[in-house]
């Protein structure tokens, strides 16, 4: 078959690798001028399948009403009206039940831990290098209120099968020697061994050059208006120079998905969170994190990249909004020096913004539409770098018809039609 895949980020990329490995002729096109160029291009760095959770979980409400008049909030909300962030916000509150949470989460970690496993297996297939390490993630508690909470992920995880450690403050120490400088409580922690960190724009970069040669064509500096239909079947896309025909088309645009289905009468519920980050050149080798260490208080993840330490995190609803506040990169700053100061030269500090695509539920969507030859893999969320492989591999066993490696009917967009049993929220079904 002949396929576009929409989009050069590492979930576009990642499907044109495994889809061409699968026997396919595929086309990538992306309006940027190079591969992993917007929301890939200096996320956390984070490949976490332990930390795979929801952002809507029992509770959140309350805390999100007391970040309103926190200095350091983790997530703010931008009180510009937009119809779509309400309809958004609507759905995810109603995912904020233990129920709900629960079945998130647990398809979450399904996915990210059979992507974890599919990184592995490409970066020994290929050899390719992108700052790598396989030396687990901490998530780190400032408060014994924030350990107690954390028995919830650990039951998920420990049903999951999913390897963790539960640690003391001496126990954080080990794990991370740069902590034995902090200035910040630490009350305990949460390890998780099998997770793993790498510059996902390296990576995203390497996989698009070995695509391309093994047949994969890219067409930068393309943008696609909109999608060909002919009979009820996407039949190609359509953009300035004019029609360009495949047999199916997979749509990886991340938050700009929705505004590309739409048409069709897909209501895509995607919604562009803001993440922020900054990456620091090492000054202080004894003083750096070995890994990733998650800052539960701030949402914050410190990330060992390289000779590199890239901060990031944090939520913004804002829409498409891409300025970078003075007050975000305050709080990034104030998370760094507060568990590993001294280690990175902020005087160097880049600062960067991505808009991440997040569904109400927190998974992804993946696979076939109502619509004959639209397919998606969008809506990752903060963890597009975390199930990139896995959510590649799956899309292209379900376009080749083959038997996936794991559960799938609960990552479609068939989850959010109305009548489903899923708690994530009603779909308007598509028009063919």
């Amino acid at each position: 078959m002949k396929i576009i895949v929409v989009g050069a980020g590492v979930i576009g990329v990642t499907s044109a690798w495994y889809l061409a490995k699968a026997g396919h002729d595929v086309v990538v096109m992306d309006r940027q001028p190079a591969p992993g160029r917007e929301t890939s291009y200096a996320n956390a760095g984070e490949v976490s399948p332990g930390y795979s959770a929801p952002w809507a979980a029992p509770g959140i409400p309350l805390k999100a009403l007391k970040w309103m008049f926190q200095r350091h909030a983790p997530l703010v909300v931008q009180p510009k009206p937009d119809l779509a962030k309400l309809s958004w916000l609507a759905k995810m509150l109603a995912n904020c039940t233990p129920d709900a949470y629960a079945v998130n989460k647990a398809r979450m970690v399904r996915l990210a831990e059979y992507s974890r496993d599919s990184l592995a297996a490409l970066r020994e297939e290929t050899g390719m290098a992108y700052d790598e390490r396989t030396q687990g993630t901490l998530q780190l508690f400032r408060t014994q209120a924030q350990v107690e909470a954390a028995e919830k992920d650990i039951a998920v995880l420990r049903d999951g099968g999913v390897p963790f450690e539960v640690l003391d403050e001496e126990g954080c120490l080990r794990a991370e020697p740069g902590l034995a400088g902090a200035q910040a409580p630490i009350a305990g922690g949460l390890r998780l061994p099998g997770d793993e960190t790498g510059d996902c724009f390296k990576f995203t970069t390497a996989l698009a050059h070995l695509a391309a040669a093994t047949g994969v064509e890219f067409r930068y500096g393309v943008t696609v208006d909109r999608l060909l239909l002919e009979d009820g079947r996407v039949r190609g896309v359509v953009t300035a120079d004019g029609q360009h025909r495949a047999d199916a088309v997979v749509v990886a645009l991340g938050s700009y998905s929705p505004a590309l289905v739409r048409p069709l009468g897909i209501a895509l519920p995607v919604y562009p969170v803001k993440g922020y980050s900054l990456t620091l050149p090492i000054i202080n080798e004894n003083r750096a994190p070995v890994s990733t260490v998650m800052d539960e208080t701030y949402k914050v993840a410190i990330t060992r990249l390289g000779e590199r330490i890239r901060v990031g995190g944090l939520a913004e609803i804002a829409g498409f909004d891409l300025s970078l506040p003075p007050s975000r990169r305050a709080t990034l700053l104030h998370s760094v020096q507060g568990l590993f100061d001294g280690a990175g030269d902020v005087q160097q500090a880049a600062f960067w913004c991505g808009l991440r695509p997040m569904t109400p539920d927190g998974t992804p969507v993946i696979g076939r539409t109502p619509v004959p030859g639209l397919l998606l893999n969008t809506g990752h969320g903060t963890l597009g770098w975390t199930m990139a492989a896995g959510s590649g591999r799956v899309l292209a066993d379900i376009v080749s018809g083959r038997r996936t490696d794991i559960e799938t009917t609960d990552l479609g967009i068939a989850r959010y039609a109305r009548g489903s049993s899923s708690p994530t929220g009603a779909l308007r079904p598509a028009r063919t």
